[in-house]
C-alpha cells in the first residue's frame, strides 16, 4: 500500500474539527458520542481521512466500552500499531497503515478468536454499507 502524505494544514481544509483533533492530533472522541459504537449494519468502515479499508462490520462486537470495537482489522497490514506512553498509561496505538491517522488503541481483552479488542474513534471510521 502506499503512503498516503499531507500538511497538516492539508487535512485540516479536509476533516471536520473533530476528525482533525483525533485523526490528526491523537484526540479521542467522548464514549458513547460516535455515530458508530452502537451500528449493527454490515459493511466496511474505511479510514474517514483516506478511504482505506480498516475493519469489516463481522468483526465488530459489543464491548461495552462506548467506541466501536473490532476482533480484528480487515487484513493485518490495514493497520500499525505503536507503544503509546501518553498521558501516564501504557498503551498500544493503532494507526491507519496507509496515511498514519490516529485511529484509537487495541487491549488484549477482546473475544475470540483473536483475543484482541480494537477500540476505536467513530469519527476516524467511514461506514460504506452493503446490501444484505
Amino acid at each position: 500500500m502506499e503512503k498516503l502524505e499531507k500538511p497538516l494544514q492539508a487535512w485540516r481544509e479536509q476533516l471536520s474539527e473533530e476528525a482533525f483533533q483525533v485523526c490528526r492530533l491523537k484526540g479521542t472522541e467522548r464514549p458513547f458520542s460516535g455515530a458508530y459504537h452502537a451500528t449493527t449494519l454490515p459493511g466496511r468502515y474505511l479510514c474517514t481521512c483516506c478511504g482505506a479499508e480498516l475493519f469489516d462490520a463481522s468483526a465488530k462486537f459489543d464491548a461495552g466500552c462506548g467506541w466501536p470495537s473490532y476482533f480484528q482489522p480487515v487484513t493485518a497490514s490495514a493497520v500499525l500499531n505503536q507503544a503509546d506512553n501518553s498521558h501516564g498509561m501504557q498503551r498500544t496505538e493503532v494507526l491507519c497503515a496507509r496515511c498514519d491517522a490516529h485511529l484509537g488503541h487495541v487491549f488484549d481483552d477482546g473475544p475470540a478468536p483473536t483475543g484482541l479488542r480494537y477500540c476505536i474513534n467513530s469519527v476516524a471510521l467511514k461506514l460504506q454499507p452493503t446490501n444484505a
